[in-house]
C-alpha cells in the first residue's frame, strides 16, 4: 500500500524548471533513499510534499489526503528532521523538546513520557543541565533528530542527518532509523551525500538530476542497470591530469575520477583494455597497479548522472 504518492510534480521558479513532472510511489513502512547531486531538485521536492511551497502543476497525496487540499493533514502524518540544526542553543536538551513537543500538541503526562523516551533515544542522559550550544555536533545532530520523532510521526523526512558528525553519532542515528521504522513502522524518506548510508538503510532509491527521474529501484536494480560497464582501477605516478583529458575522448569512457594514488575509470563493455594501455603509455605514467571491479553503487550514481553525489563538498 503506497503512503505516499506523488503524481506528475512540476515545479518552475522564476522561468527555472526545479522539477520536471516527477512521480513516484513510497510504500508504507518502507525505508526510501531520495538521491540527487547538488541542485538536482531534491530539497524542492522535500518541500512540495510538506506542503511548504505549492506546486505548478501534479499533486502529493499522503496517506490518504491530498498536500494541495487537504494540507493539515498530511502535516500531522509527518516529522521532518531539516538538514540545518534547529534547536535553541541557549536552552538544555530537555527545555528545547518541551519545546518542540508542545508544538506537536503534546502536554501533561504525554509530553513528559516523550522527552524521556526522546532523551534515551539520543543517549543524552549525561548532559541534560547542558545548554545545546555545549554540546558537539553529534550531540546537536542526535537531539535534532529525536525532537522531529516526539510525535510518533507515520513518515519520517530526515534530509542529510550525519552531515558532520562522527561515527559513533553516525551509527546512533542509523539505529533510531531502524528502529523508529521497526516499532513504530515509520514510512522514511532518507536524503543523503553518502552512499554507503543509503545502501545500507534503504530499500528502494530514487535519483534525481537537473529536475528529472534518472532512475529508481532497488540497489540490485540500478546496478543491473549498468551491468555491461567495467570499472578500471590504475595506480600510477605522472600526469595522471593528461591521461584524464586523453580518455575523456573515447565515447566509451563513461566517467573519470581521480583517488589518492590514480584513477578510477567507468568504461562500457566494449572497450578494450588495450586502448587504456595505449593512453597510458602515450601519457608516460609509471604502472604501480591496473585492476578491474564491478561497478559499486557509488559508480552507478557516476555512470547514470556523470557527477559525484558530493559534487560542491569537495
Amino acid at each position: 500500500m503506497s503512503k505516499i504518492e506523488v503524481k506528475n510534480l512540476t515545479k518552475r521558479f522564476s522561468d527555472k524548471l526545479v522539477l520536471d513532472n516527477i512521480s513516484l510511489k513510497i510504500e508504507e513502512g518502507e525505508i526510501f533513499g531520495l538521491l540527487g547531486p547538488n541542485g538536482a531538485g531534491k530539497s524542492t521536492l522535500i518541500n512540495l510534499i510538506i506542503g511548504l511551497i505549492k506546486a505548478d502543476n501534479g499533486d502529493v497525496i499522503v496517506g490518504g489526503h491530498s498536500i494541495s487540499k487537504e494540507p493539515i493533514k498530511v502535516r500531522e502524518q509527518i516529522g521532518v528532521v531539516p538538514q540545518e540544526i534547529a534547536l535553541f542553543e541557549s536552552l538544555n536538551a530537555r527545555d528545547n523538546l518541551e519545546y518542540w513537543g508542545g508544538l506537536y500538541g503534546l502536554k501533561g503526562e504525554k509530553l513528559k513520557e516523550r522527552i524521556d523516551e526522546a532523551i534515551k533515544i539520543a543517549g543524552l542522559e549525561d548532559n541534560l543541565k547542558k545548554k545545546v550550544k555545549t554540546y558537539s555536533g553529534g550531540m546537536k545532530r542526535r537531539l535534532n533528530v529525536v525532537a522531529a520523532m516526539m510525535h510518533h510521526p507515520e513518515i519520517l523526512i530526515m534530509d542529510e542527518p550525519t552531515v558532520g558528525v562522527d561515527p559513533q553519532s553516525r551509527n546512533h542515528i542509523f539505529q533510531v532509523v531502524k528502529e523508529m521504522n521497526k516499532n513504530h513502522n515509520a514510512t522514511i524518506i532518507y536524503t543523503s551525500h553518502y552512499m554507503e548510508e543509503v545502501e545500507h538503510l534503504c530499500s528502494n532509491i530514487f535519483i534525481l538530476d537537473l529536475g528529472k527521474e534518472v532512475a529508481f529501484g532497488t540497489k540490485e536494480q540500478l546496478k543491473r542497470m549498468v551491468q555491461d560497464d567495467k570499472v578500471f582501477r590504475i595506480k600510477a605516478t605522472g600526469d595522471l591530469n593528461s591521461l584524464m583529458f586523453s580518455l575523456k575522448k573515447n565515447s566509451k569512457i563513461r566517467g573519470i575520477e581521480k583517488e589518492s594514488d590514480g584513477l578510477k575509470i567507468i568504461t562500457s563493455a566494449d572497450l578494450n583494455l588495450n586502448e587504456v594501455l595505449n593512453e597510458i603509455q602515450t601519457s608516460n605514467l609509471q604502472i604501480k597497479n591496473l585492476g578491474i571491479d564491478e561497478p559499486s553503487l557509488e559508480e552507478v550514481f557516476l555512470t547514470l548522472t556523470g557527477k559525484k553525489l558530493r559534487d560542491g563538498e569537495e
